[in-house]
């Protein structure tokens, strides 16, 4: 956990991953920003309806850890990725990557799974806004396709997302994700003996499997099991940790937490 000493205290995540020297990364959390409830506090998100001053003032808060303005995107749950050197404002895309320096990919999530990527070689890094449909229907394997180094060369850290024991989905989500891959039974649970047709979605083991299909397999941050410890490090399940985490899901009127990667310059 970081600790700002500028006049707002920030608390964000280092990802736990062994990236190049030149790779650097950052998680968010809810806590540290202005924002009054139910944005509180560290509403990165400008379209969720919360105070636009309030959203600026935790933007800069954040500005203080970064090389440059994030290229924000207008995520739409789909598979497009931009290259985020060249992006015009706002672009609509769920992933973006670059290979230039100090320029910042980020994701915008509060239960979809993040994912931030990198080649070992520290040459590209990309950013991926992984919600249910976009995960089905292939928007890592577009982002890692546009990071143009082989597969076996890239790591990935998965982020705060709703876990396996809280996202409730139903036939409709399980069958579509079969259909692209049968592996993807082992991703799905029934929510309980009562709810005929309901099912507990473990996005992040539908992301491993993704990953591992095309050759990705140096995958770190949360685990497909989630930890009963609450305070492991690693447990990022956003619907139960609410000190922490905001969640769609828990609270539908709630703020944006952001995941940021950037190459550092030589």
């Amino acid at each position: 956990m970081i600790n700002a000493t500028n006049a707002q205290s920030i608390d964000l995540i280092s990802p736990n991953w062994p990236a190049p020297a030149n790779v650097s990364a950052l998680q968010t959390t809810r806590t540290g920003g202005v924002s009054h409830a139910p944005f509180a506090s560290l509403n990165l998100g400008a379209h969720v309806g919360d105070d636009a001053i309030a959203v600026a003032k935790n933007r800069q808060l954040l500005s203080h850890y970064l090389p440059s303005e994030p290229v924000w995107v207008n995520q739409v749950h789909g598979v497009e990725v931009i290259d985020a050197a060249t992006s015009n404002h706002l672009q609509n895309a769920d992933a973006s990557f670059t290979t230039k320096a100090n320029v910042v990919c980020v994701t915008m999530t509060a239960d979809c799974l993040p994912l931030l990527l990198c080649d070992k070689s520290g040459t590209v890094v990309a950013a991926v806004h992984a919600g249910w449909r976009g995960l089905c229907d292939g928007v890592i394997e577009a982002a890692i396709h546009k990071m143009h180094v082989p597969p076996t060369e890239i790591l990935v850290w998965l982020g705060p997302a709703i876990g396996p024991n809280a996202f409730e989905v139903g036939d409709d989500v399980r069958e579509q994700f079969i259909e692209k891959d049968s592996q993807a039974t082992l991703a799905f649970k029934p929510f309980d003996n009562k709810a005929d047709g309901k099912w507990l979605c473990n996005m992040y083991l539908l992301a491993k499997q993704r990953l591992n299909k095309l050759e990705v397999t140096q995958i770190y941050g949360a685990s497909e099991h989630e930890s009963d410890d609450k305070n492991h490090s690693e447990n990022f399940c956003t619907y139960t940790d609410e000190a922490r985490f905001f969640s769609f899901r828990r609270d539908n009127i709630t703020g944006r937490m952001a995941s940021l990667i950037w190459l550092d310059s030589n």
